[in-house]
């Protein structure tokens, strides 16, 4: 009996993952979970529309993948085709919320055209079995399938595919 309960929980765990191809579930952030820095809820059904890049970040792995975010910056993807998500996890390190939050509130002033979000209870590592205590990369094309994903570091040899990847689809 034990072996058919854990059978089923692992299918149920597996199918809320988010998978390649696939539309991942829907998810909200707001309220007590967080939410975008000017405090209106975030919604995963936003990211249709344009090719949307989801930096989902513990604070303590912020520089892991630096070498994307600056490539990506150097390509000024149109932003009417082109969007990217930074979401904090803010469960995933000792830093004080409070000092996270403000330094979000700047960076949302110097980047206005990337949204800013606060997960303070690990939604995304839940919901969409994101990898915790990481730097997660996801990429969304137009109609809100997942085109690629990377939990961890972006290696300098992947980028250009990355892209090329973004490029294809915008």
């Amino acid at each position: 009996m034990k072996k058919i309960i854990l059978g089923v929980l692992l299918i149920i765990g597996n199918s809320m993952a988010i998978e390649l191809g696939k539309m991942p579930s829907s998810v909200s952030i707001d309220g007590k979970n967080g939410g975008k820095v000017d405090g209106t809820p975030w919604s995963s059904k936003m990211l249709r529309g344009k090719v949307y890049i989801v930096f989902y970040v513990d604070p303590d792995k912020k520089d892991l993948n630096e070498d994307l975010s600056n490539a990506l910056k150097k390509r000024h993807f149109n932003r009417k085709k082109y969007g990217s998500i930074a979401i904090i996890n803010l469960a995933a390190t000792w830093m004080p919320n409070v000092l996270i939050a403000s330094k979000l509130k700047s960076k949302q002033k110097k980047f206005p055209d990337t949204i800013y979000v606060k997960d303070k209870k690990k939604v995304l590592v839940d919901k969409w079995q994101l990898a915790d205590d990481n730097s997660d990369i996801l990429i969304f094309n137009k109609r809100g399938k997942l085109i690629y994903k990377k939990f961890g570091k972006v290696g300098r040899k992947e980028i250009p595919a990355v892209l090329k990847l973004i490029e294809k689809h915008l």
